[in-house]
């Protein structure tokens, strides 16, 4: 079974800057899409970015498109979120996932995409 943990979260100012990184392991295959979410208290659970298999190909939600980007490593997969221009309105848990099969444009912030998650790392931007 797949099993995700990640790193890297804390407290930053807005402006700032954040690197979340997540491991995957228990596969003797790699995993297909992978991703990060985000949950802030009160708020639905929300896709940031996602990278695919390969890592040639990436999604940006609207609101962090041109302050993250994400990529991947092998050996051991990982998969990175490079946060700058870090606001206030970013602060919440971020999680990891990792699906069996490809991104798609039209599916990769769907929750129920996803078989794997990772326990999550706060981030938090104060202003």
């Amino acid at each position: 079974q797949l099993q995700l943990v990640e790193s890297g979260g804390g407290s930053v100012q807005a402006g700032g800057s954040l690197t979340l990184s997540c491991v995957a392991s228990g596969l003797t295959y790699r995993p297909g899409c992978m991703a990060w979410f985000r949950q802030a208290p009160g708020k639905e659970r929300e896709g940031v970015a996602a990278v695919s298999p390969g890592g040639g190909i990436t999604y940006y939600a609207h609101s962090v498109k041109g302050r993250f980007t994400i990529s991947r490593d092998y050996a051991p997969d990982t998969v990175s979120l490079l946060m700058n221009g870090l606001k206030p309105e970013d602060t919440a848990m971020y999680h990891c996932a990792a699906d069996d099969i490809g991104c798609g444009s039209g599916h990769w912030q769907l929750i129920g995409v996803y078989k794997s998650w990772g326990q999550g790392t706060q981030v938090t931007v104060s202003s």
